[in-house]
């Protein structure tokens, strides 16, 4: 594995011009000429590919994607993602500020903020209708009414909540073929920054801003928890299982703190669910996988990791069940997933987090039990990470949503 230090600085070391510029370049050149025709020419026979029921297309794609990560992990993110700081003006968007909720925060979590200088802040919030409808922002439910609250991937250091993100093509997905939902709601929670810039918003500034966005639904919206439905994919799969941990683990606290309850259902796509090292062994997805998804090896750069641990450093990806929920490490055998509500989880058979997605279904359906009522585990045999927020990635996403639908 590379050091911590390498994997750092590795990211964006082409970031500065005029060496952005020229790096693009060649990558431009050397894709448009070299790669792509190489590409289609070695994946023209079937058994070549890397999945024999992949069209060259997909073929294509998955590694023009593949190499897009590569280049904008050298030399910086193509185009600048909306933040927390403010709600620009968009006809597609209907935004609202989410106020902080310094008041749900508990000792422990309090404890971990202190060590990262971490800080509630107020955060934007965006609705989402439904395809012909018009729903006023923050308007009161219809009876019985349920709405998915989603938090978006990106590694906890990339995208954003806006309508107009590449991200909402999941929630846009989940209005069109989920007919009892009308509307989504999501929050740009901070994302995280590592050297070579300023370190800022590690864990657990996306948790409180997730709780926030939580609470506004129940005490401000007025959302019954058994009718919220929190989504996360990726890192936003990571952030909504510490949102549902933190309800539930402290229901009954003794500081005289009033939670929400936990959520009636929880929606996991794709979840980053192990941060550390413990499921990256030769043999696994982590690395049988890696020709198969756009995602490099779990542990090859750490960027991401360390940028979002912070101040508690590598050590909590294999001690803090807030943030590797499926380790395997020995000091995480006893976390429990008592008390969680019934979930749907969604894994792509070809993707690189797929042994640890397994983990973390046997580890919930240990507590939960499978089925309706407890875990649904839900796996496309030749999908990638995230596949449901790629629309090029058909029968899969449909049919996923499809299923999504009828759980719901």
């Amino acid at each position: 594995m590379a050091s911590s230090s390498t994997s750092m600085y590795s990211f964006y070391r082409f970031r500065q011009q005029p060496f952005r510029a020229l790096y693009l370049t060649y990558e431009w050149i050397t894709t448009t000429f070299i790669r792509v025709p190489w590409w289609y020419i070695s994946n023209l026979p079937r058994f070549l590919r890397p999945r024999k029921s992949w069209s060259i297309s997909r073929c294509i794609t998955l590694n023009t994607m593949r190499r897009t990560v590569k280049t904008s992990q050298r030399a910086g993110p193509f185009e600048k993602f909306y933040d927390y700081r403010a709600i620009p003006e968009s006809t597609n968007a209907k935004g609202l500020w989410i106020e902080p909720v310094p008041e749900l925060l508990t000792t422990e979590i309090r404890s971990f903020a202190a060590t990262s200088s971490v800080e509630p802040v107020r955060i934007p919030g965006y609705w989402l209708d439904k395809v012909g409808q018009d729903i006023p922002i923050g308007a009161a439910p219809l009876p019985n009414e349920k709405v998915i609250y989603a938090l978006h991937g990106g590694g906890y250091i990339a995208y954003s909540a806006h309508p107009d993100d590449p991200t909402a093509s999941i929630a846009k997905g989940l209005l069109e073929y989920c007919k009892p939902v009308l509307r989504t709601f999501s929050i740009d929670y901070r994302l995280s920054v590592g050297a070579p810039f300023t370190p800022r918003n590690p864990f657990p500034a996306a948790l409180f801003d997730a709780l926030a966005g939580y609470n506004y639904l129940v005490n401000t919206v007025g959302f019954s928890p058994s009718n919220i439905i929190v989504e996360g994919d990726s890192a936003g799969g990571n952030l909504a299982l510490a949102l549902t941990r933190y309800l539930v683990e402290n229901q009954e606290n003794t500081q005289g703190i009033k939670l929400p309850p936990p959520p009636g259902s929880l929606l996991l796509l794709s979840p980053w669910c192990d941060l550390g090292q413990s499921h990256n062994i030769p043999g696994s997805a982590a690395y049988t996988c890696v020709k198969t998804d756009y995602l490099s090896r779990p542990g090859s750069n750490l960027y991401s990791t360390i940028a979002f641990t912070g101040a508690h450093g590598l050590v909590s990806t294999e001690n803090n069940r807030y943030i590797s929920p499926a380790s395997r490490s020995p000091s995480m055998e006893t976390v429990s997933f008592k008390g969680f509500p019934r979930t749907f989880m969604i894994a792509g058979g070809a993707e690189v987090l797929l042994d640890s997605i397994r983990t973390l279904r046997d580890k919930m359906v240990k507590d939960l039990g499978a089925g309706e009522e407890g875990v649904v585990y839900y796996e496309a045999e030749d999908a990638i990470h995230d596949y449901i927020g790629l629309p090029f990635h058909e029968p899969e996403r449909s049919e996923t949503l499809v299923a999504i639908d009828k759980w719901i």
